[in-house]
């Protein structure tokens, strides 16, 4: 493990961060060197910020850290979320305000910054992050080129001109550059304090999972409910899905624009709601979801990013705490009369959950797996699994 601390004595700046309107934020780089273009936006999350980055819904976007110390506990190879590892890893760049401390915690094997440039994740560090959150907050989320040269040589005009031709992420579909490549199963469940991650040996429901960006936790929890999971690419037809013989359908995250992905993905997913299989949607699966029955979406002005974000259960009158990762929504007005919703953001009102009223389909907006509360919303896995089983009974 390496010992070695980040510090910036030289002060002449070695990454940049360039906006889309020209504005340049200039401070000290970390991790790969090079440049990306995305779209930035601000976490809130103090801790897991190892499971943050490799989520592959993040595909597309910088990342700006709210909370200062990042890094602090190193990283290691159990916390990474993404499945398909010769694809985009997840965030394709990282913004942080302080430098980044040597690891202390028992499971480090790796100092963030060595981890960042072997993932190839440009950093940017030692800049006002707050000051960038509220430009976030007012503005919206602005696309721009994160650019780290450790000789501190920089062609500002090029990095203007790349950060306003991106078109953003509006009607852009990022699910190729994350989705598996083949089919495969899983069969490992979730982490046991003192015994690792353990095995799901005798299955008795079979659920194929549509990979638009899928997590390992949500694999792990989907396996747990004592499923055997089959993971399709995202555009696997409707007719090799029910090949298969499904008990039930999940419907992952995944980046990007969701009406975008939708062209492909949405009748497909008509398709399997009109067989009446159950069906379990997260994060985009959720979105493409409230498409495919009939809703729309809209893109947020700052999105939902965190692991604080309080979302009721309008069914059940109850409050979680929940980590949340999406710059796009469904829009409530636009559900038919079959669709009821089922939770608020209690933050900004936004729609975090719907169902239908006469078929076992649901999906939540925000992740159940990620284990803020900690387990606030872990009983929307047992849900899926009741309405799997009772199908299977009937």
């Amino acid at each position: 493990m390496s010992n070695q601390t980040s510090t910036w004595a030289d002060p002449k700046p070695t990454a940049l961060l360039v906006l889309a309107d020209g504005t340049v934020i200039e401070g000290f780089g970390l991790g790969a060197a090079g440049r990306a273009v995305g779209e930035v936006c601000f976490n809130t999350a103090m801790t897991g910020y190892e499971e943050i980055l490799t989520d592959p819904s993040y595909a597309g976007q910088i990342i700006t850290f709210t909370f200062p110390h990042i890094g602090n506990v190193g990283t290691n190879e159990e916390d990474i979320e993404t499945v398909n590892m010769a694809a985009t890893p997840g965030a394709c760049g990282v913004i942080l305000h302080s430098a980044i401390t040597r690891p202390s915690n028992y499971r480090a094997t790796r100092h963030l910054d060595a981890w960042l440039k072997a993932r190839n994740v440009i950093g940017l560090g030692g800049i006002d992050t707050r000051a960038l959150t509220n430009l976030i907050r007012a503005k919206g989320m602005p696309n721009a080129v994160i650019a780290h040269a450790p000789d501190g040589s920089f062609d500002l005009d090029a990095l203007k001109t790349e950060a306003a031709a991106w078109p953003g992420l509006v009607g852009m579909d990022l699910v190729p550059k994350v989705t598996s490549g083949q089919r495969f199963t899983w069969d490992e469940t979730e982490w046991v304090w003192g015994k690792g991650y353990g095995r799901m040996e005798n299955p008795d429901l079979h659920v194929v999972a549509i990979d638009y960006g899928i997590k390992r936790n949500i694999l792990r929890l989907l396996a747990g409910i004592g499923a055997k999971v089959t993971v399709v690419p995202a555009k696997t037809s409707a007719e090799d899905i029910l090949a298969l013989k499904p008990d039930g359908i999940f419907l992952s995250n995944g980046p990007g624009d969701p009406a975008a992905t939708g062209a492909y993905a949405v009748p497909v997913i008509k398709t399997l709601i009109d067989q009446d299989i159950p069906t379990f949607g997260i994060c985009l699966g959720h979105q493409m979801l409230g498409i495919a029955l009939g809703g729309t979406t809209r893109k947020m002005h700052q999105g939902h990013h965190g692991a604080n974000h309080p979302v009721k259960d309008l069914e059940t009158g109850k409050v979680e705490i929940t980590s949340m990762n999406h710059g796009f929504a469904v829009d409530r007005d636009s559900l038919p009369a079959t669709v009821r919703e089922t939770h608020v953001s209690l933050f900004d009102g936004s729609n975090c959950g719907l169902a239908v009223n006469d078929r076992p389909v649901f999906s939540v907006q925000y992740h159940p797996e990620a284990s803020p509360g900690p387990r606030d919303s872990h009983y929307l896995f047992q849900r899926f699994a009741g309405l799997v089983r009772e199908r299977k009974r009937a």
